[in-house]
């Protein structure tokens, strides 16, 4: 990795010559690496939402936002906006298991399913219930395509594939190939599964399906989890949860099916549901359901002329708290490049933005709650603006930074969908980069992070950074941290910061979101989305509000 004879002072200067915007101060890595170092110590445990956690890592996100001198952006002239989310703590372990003529398997909570509960109660108690697998879940009128085929699921266990349809054939057929959309997000799974009643709903985890392995499926799903205030009782299921794709395969065969070739089966318009032999499932955990109250934390710089116009940063503060120990009994999921690093890259944003000049429109910097329970601090601004969504130019998120040194290319996640990503395109080629393909576009990527909850309300939005092709070490090299990260760190202890890292491409990429915020901020361009973009027409609707 390139290194400075400059301690951790580096400037953007180096990579940055040719911007149309440069910055009146440099970007740090010793502020980057301090921010991080911080938020993502043990004192902060791993910064779960409604813990001891949240309460400092929200005084120190607003402190920072303070004495760089951004005004409170929330109502009220207050740093922070309160999200009321339900909080459910499961008493573990769950007990459960698959019952068959003449057989029953316990499954062991962890190791073979993670079960759950977003409904409002004290124990979820379920008696053999049939399981009835139903391929991917999906029900998508305008593409064609009912995996129910009429099948009344109430009182019966949904057994699903994670991802779509034709992620795993040669051709796209009415998806996107290996492009994941909503429909193969588990998060449209339990939503659907709601839909047609079913009392539960298990997704079979495939590594390849779901972009990620067992591993982090458990420890997400070790801590306590979160859901919006519905005002709809049945608007879960009453059981939530993913079983290891060994165990279902098991249950195919003793059910007289062939796992592999029912999915196959599913792959297909004509595919129907499927009764897995008489095999049903039985389950009880007690739970404690409490609403809880979490914060963004909101910072902005006015602008001059159109002060009701807002550039949009966003990163999530939160990560998973405490939760089942590793192997070296460490219970802290302390989050360093998750997230704390995007949090650190809003902070240094805002502080270089402040020593500039002010811009016309105005800056906005958000801190969100609760991503890494389904993206709900987002999902609540959304929901409930600060400042019209209407009027929100763009918004450019960050989730996880960098460590690895500069790279040749930038990966737009989600590419194709919005005017921002030309604007990126030009940044990029004058650091003398290139917008290069997502190396995994079956893991769902644009779906899985806080610019989701803005872009499905209309919100111009980019998640963009660092490609694989490094400057030192190639494609080879990109490739090689990108997996080590996801097996060893992803949602893992380990995740924690290192006071060896190179923060070149953190700022490289900072450089990149500064210039494209700067510009349009001191611009009157409206970014928009492109023709066939499934949000183009909500956007569209609130048109004359830009007039």
């Amino acid at each position: 990795m390139r290194r400075f004879q400059l301690g951790l002072l580096i400037s953007v200067a180096w990579i940055s010559t040719a911007f149309a915007t440069e910055p009146a101060v440099p970007i740090e890595a010793a502020k980057l690496s301090d921010h991080i170092r911080i938020l993502s110590s043990d004192a902060f445990e791993g910064r779960g939402p409604a813990t001891e956690g949240e309460k400092k890592s929200v005084a120190y996100i607003s402190a920072q936002m303070k004495a760089i001198g951004l005004v409170p952006g929330a109502k009220d002239g207050g740093w922070t906006q309160p999200v009321k989310l339900n909080r459910f703590a499961i008493t573990r372990p769950v007990k459960a298991a698959i019952n068959l003529t003449g057989w029953n398997r316990p499954l062991l909570d962890g190791d073979d399913v993670v079960i759950g509960s977003r409904r409002v109660g004290t124990e979820v108690k379920i008696d053999q219930a049939p399981l009835v697998f139903v391929g991917y879940g999906v029900h998508a009128p305008e593409r064609g395509w009912d995996d129910f085929k009429g099948m009344d699921l109430h009182g019966k266990i949904m057994v699903v594939l994670v991802n779509d349809p034709d992620f795993e054939t040669a051709q796209p057929g009415a998806f996107e190939g290996k492009a994941m959309t909503y429909y193969g997000r588990w998060t449209y799974k339990f939503e659907e599964a709601a839909r047609q009643g079913a009392l539960g709903v298990l997704v079979v985890h495939e590594t390849a399906g779901a972009g990620y392995g067992w591993t982090t499926v458990r420890n997400s799903w070790s801590s306590d989890q979160f859901d919006i205030l519905h005002s709809d009782t049945n608007a879960t299921a009453p059981m939530e949860g993913w079983i290891q794709r060994s165990v279902a395969v098991d249950l195919f065969r003793l059910a007289g099916l062939d796992f592999e070739q029912l999915k196959a089966k599913a792959q297909t318009k004509d595919f129907k549901p499927v009764a897995l032999g008489g095999a049903t499932l039985s389950a009880s955990f007690a739970m404690k359901a409490e609403t809880i109250t979490s914060s963004n934390v909101i910072g902005r710089l006015p602008g001059k002329s159109h002060p009701d116009q807002t550039i949009l940063y966003t990163a999530h503060w939160d990560h998973l708290g405490r939760g089942r120990p590793d192997a070296k009994g460490d219970d802290i999921y302390n989050g360093a490049l998750d997230n704390a690093s995007g949090v650190a890259g809003l902070l240094e944003l805002a502080r270089v933005f402040k020593a500039g000049s002010p811009t016309q429109r105005s800056v906005v910097f958000m801190a969100v709650t609760a991503e890494e329970k389904g993206l709900l601090g987002s999902d609540y601004y959304g929901a409930n603006p600060v400042y019209p969504l209407s009027k929100t130019v763009v918004n450019l998120n960050m989730d996880g930074l960098p460590m690895n040194g500069p790279s040749h290319d930038v990966v737009v996640v989600g590419a194709g969908k919005g005017t921002i990503e030309d604007d990126l395109a030009k940044a990029a080629a004058d650091q003398g980069r290139v917008i290069a393909l997502d190396p995994v576009p079956e893991a769902g990527h644009y779906y899985r992070s806080d610019h989701f909850s803005l872009a499905k309300r209309g919100v111009p939005a980019l998640h963009a950074g660092a490609g694989e092709d490094l400057i030192k070490g190639g494609p080879e090299a990109g490739e090689a941290a990108r997996k080590d990260y996801i097996v060893n760190r992803y949602h893992q202890p380990a995740d924690e910061w290192k006071p060896d890292w190179d923060y070149s491409g953190a700022i490289q990429d900072l450089s990149l979101l500064y210039t494209l915020g700067h510009d349009l901020a001191d611009s009157t361009r409206w970014p928009e989305w492109k023709p066939g973009a499934e949000f183009k027409a909500i956007r569209d609707a609130s048109a004359k509000d830009r007039r």
